[in-house]
Parts: structure tokens; C-alpha cells; sequence
């Protein structure tokens, strides 16, 4: 059995034909997850498996890992995967230099691939559980991963795309810690001229400041054009989930203050140690 040490979690989806729900019971100091046995055999003594969907640079990594810590469940981003094979001067790094550097998808087969080597490398580790952030992408994709796992929830998070342009614009990561940050400071009138979507900036600590670079294929004609694909691909992918009643859409409302707690209220999550906070 998976054990919950911060998180105090209450998740139940409800669509037609489907039911899933997870209810935590206390165990001595901690909670330990207790699937229902509407969920089925295949589902117990296992940890929550999710899909996180949306656009480059909408933020699925931050609110993925944030997730992830919380629930204690490994975060797993094609992303990541990607850009770890690149570093690694492996077969693919020449071939995946130039399908990112023109922002194009990379094909099915080779996201399968280092997905599934990474669940294999987990599963030898014991994890139960995942994040997925970034995968499935496309409807044979979707597809795949059905046949081989059982998704629980999809969350498609969604943000105005002037917002999203400026966010990758400003993504920028630390040469030596490999920390994430991002420097554009969004301040955007909403659809009725009067409210305002406002992102602060999330700055670098002083010793990152100098160490700090930039994605080579966080241009403006490259963002666009990642966006473009995406939305051409990303509305069948949406539509799969939403039939089987697993999608669950989130419209960020602003910057992680603000969106943080109302994602965790959208999925029924409540952290204690964020009430602590609040209260001190």
C-alpha cells in the first residue's frame, strides 16, 4: 500500500457508465490510500494514475510537480525525457535536434519508446503511480496507453493563448541546478476590459541570476507554430477522454497563487500543510 504523509485527499469523479473513487483511511501516523471495490481487483494497492494535457507552456509541468510531491507519485514528462536523450548524445539526439528546433511533435513511436523505458525503470524501483505530463498527444497515442494502463483522470488545463506566448517567451532554466524559472511579468486585460489576468514573474535566488538560458526553441515563430500543432492534434485527444467521462477541464484563472488552490479545490484535494501556512 501506497502511504500519504501531508496530503488529506478526497477524489471522487462521476460521469455516466463510470465511477471512480479513492477514499484515505488513517493508518497509525499517516493515510494510506483504500480504492473501493467498484474500482475493480486491478486497481487496489495502487496510487492514483493521472494525465495532465494542454498547451507548451501552460504550466502542466509546475502544477504536474506540485502534484506529484503532494500525493507522492512520480512525475513523469516526455519533455524531460526528450530533452534527457538529447543530453545524452544517444541514437536519437540527432533526429530529435531537428524535429524540436522546427517545433514539430515528435512521432508516436519514439515518445512510446522513452516513456515506456521509463516506466519499466520505474516499475523495477517499486513506484506505483504516475503524473503524466505531455503524453498522450495524439489519438493512437491515447490509444496505446489505454491498452496497457488504466487512466483514472485526465486534467486539461487551458489558458488564453497571448498569455501562453508570453509565458514561453519568458521561460528560463539554471545552467547548473537545472532550476525553472520564468521572467515575464503578465498583466492582460480580460475579455470585458475590465478584469486583468495577472502572472508575476517567478525570478531566480541571486545565485541563479547569472547562470540562467533560454530553450532554443522558445522563439515567438516557434512558440506559434507548437501552438498551431498542438490545438490541430490536441482537440481529438480531449474528445477521447471527455467520451469515456475521465476529462476534467481547467481554466487558469492567473499566476500558481492564485490557480494553485483552485486546482486543488477542482480535484476535491485538500493539503493540510497549506492550511498550516495559511493559518500562520
Amino acid at each position: 500500500m501506497v502511504v500519504w504523509s501531508r496530503a488529506v485527499v478526497r477524489w471522487r469523479y462521476r460521469a455516466t457508465n463510470l465511477t471512480r473513487s479513492f477514499c484515505y483511511k488513517p493508518h497509525e501516523n499517516n493515510l494510506k490510500v483504500v480504492p473501493p471495490a467498484s474500482c475493480g481487483e486491478a486497481n487496489k494497492g495502487r496510487n492514483v494514475q493521472w494525465v495532465f494535457l494542454g498547451c507548451p507552456g501552460v504550466g502542466k509541468g509546475t502544477y504536474a510537480a506540485r502534484l506529484s510531491k503532494l500525493l507522492g507519485v512520480p512525475h513523469i514528462a516526455t519533455g524531460d525525457l526528450v530533452r534527457h536523450e538529447l543530453s545524452s548524445h544517444g541514437p536519437l539526439a540527432s533526429q530529435l535536434v531537428d524535429i524540436v528546433n522546427r517545433g514539430q511533435l515528435i512521432s508516436d513511436e519514439i515518445v512510446i519508446d522513452l516513456l515506456s523505458k521509463r516506466l519499466e525503470a520505474g516499475e523495477a524501483k517499486g513506484e506505483t503511480g504516475f503524473i503524466l505530463d505531455g503524453f498522450p498527444r495524439t489519438i493512437r497515442q491515447a490509444e496505446i496507453l489505454e491498452g496497457v494502463t488504466d487512466i483514472d483522470l485526465v486534467i486539461n488545463l487551458k489558458l488564453r493563448e497571448d498569455a501562453l506566448i508570453a509565458k514561453c517567451l519568458g521561460r528560463r532554466s539554471c545552467s547548473k541546478c537545472g532550476g525553472n524559472y520564468n521572467v515575464a511579468c503578465i498583466d492582460i486585460k480580460g475579455e470585458d476590459g475590465k478584469t486583468r489576468m495577472y502572472m508575476p514573474p517567478l525570478l531566480p535566488p541571486p545565485h541563479c541570476e547569472t547562470k540562467l538560458v533560454t530553450r532554443s526553441d522558445d522563439t515567438e515563430n516557434v512558440v506559434k507554430e507548437r501552438l498551431r500543432i498542438y490545438h490541430e492534434m490536441s482537440q481529438p485527444v480531449e474528445d477521447f477522454y471527455r467520451m469515456r467521462g475521465k476529462l476534467l477541464e481547467f481554466d487558469l484563472p492567473g499566476g500558481i497563487p492564485e490557480s494553485w488552490p483552485k486546482l486543488l479545490q477542482a480535484l476535491n484535494i485538500y493539503d493540510d500543510e497549506d492550511k498550516k501556512s495559511a493559518a500562520a
